[in-house]
């Protein structure tokens, strides 16, 4: 079986169909076990009180702004290289939910940031390209709403994504690049290295983790399948004119 298989609306709606109920099934179980636990069941850090817990939204929603935008660079160039429309229409299905994650991001740095920076808002490296990389999603859905076309549509935000992957390495690595951010360096990636997150609330972020990612697949699929049956009922209606 080839992973192209999938690129026929057909074969997409009857597989996403199967598949649907169990990933939202354990994308609901996931996040509420890894929320309750994480805000319920662990301490309070004896440096940031239960400003701590932000972690389980903040890390969560951060890494998926990013991860979101690099799968739309992918299906992106999927539909450059070789034309597949579901590859099209997944990228745009995916687009909103990357920017909610990418203000829910934003959001929860800034009410982490406060008492901690003591600032709700710095010009910081990793700020900024998040800040950017929010203002490059919502340019994306623009352009897709704006050209009716939806082949030139797909086209031109196709090479927005391409742009726009700058803004979500940035947002990834600019605390590499410049020392000088109030941003620390990642904490997940850290096991096993100095100053690593206490298990006591690594596990229970790895869980939220999880359901965040399995959120996302749940919602482009749904996205994905609403964009298709979008598509048909255009092509019936186009049809019905010409007729």
């Amino acid at each position: 079986m080839s992973i192209w298989e999938y690129a026929n609306p057909k074969k997409f709606m009857q597989t996403s169909g199967t598949v649907l109920p169990w990933v939202s099934a354990l994308a609901v179980i996931s996040l509420a076990i890894g929320l309750i636990w994480g805000f319920m069941f662990t301490p309070d850090d004896f440096k940031q009180g239960s400003t701590v817990k932000i972690i389980f939204i903040h890390v969560p929603t951060a890494m998926m702004a990013i991860n979101v935008w690099v799968m739309m660079l992918a299906a992106s160039l999927i539909w450059l290289i070789r034309r597949h429309h579901v590859s099209a229409l997944a990228a745009k299905a995916a687009a909103p939910v990357g920017l909610v994650f990418t203000l829910i991001a934003l959001v929860t740095g800034a009410f982490w940031g406060q008492p901690m920076w003591g600032t709700w808002w710095a010009w910081d490296p990793r700020l900024t390209a998040f800040l950017i990389l929010a203002l490059f999603y919502m340019g994306y859905i623009a352009l897709w709403a704006a050209v009716e076309n939806p082949d030139t549509a797909a086209d031109l935000t196709a090479v927005l994504a391409v742009v726009g992957s700058v803004f979500a390495f940035m947002s990834r690595y600019a605390v590499k690049f410049w020392n000088q951010g109030l941003h620390q360096d990642s904490t997940i990636m850290k096991v096993g290295e100095k100053d690593p997150l206490h298990p006591t609330y690594y596990v229970p972020l790895v869980v939220c983790i999880v359901g965040f990612v399995l959120v996302f697949v749940m919602l482009l699929l749904i996205r994905t399948r609403t964009e298709i049956r979008t598509r048909r009922v255009q092509a019936l209606i186009a049809r019905e004119r010409v007729a």
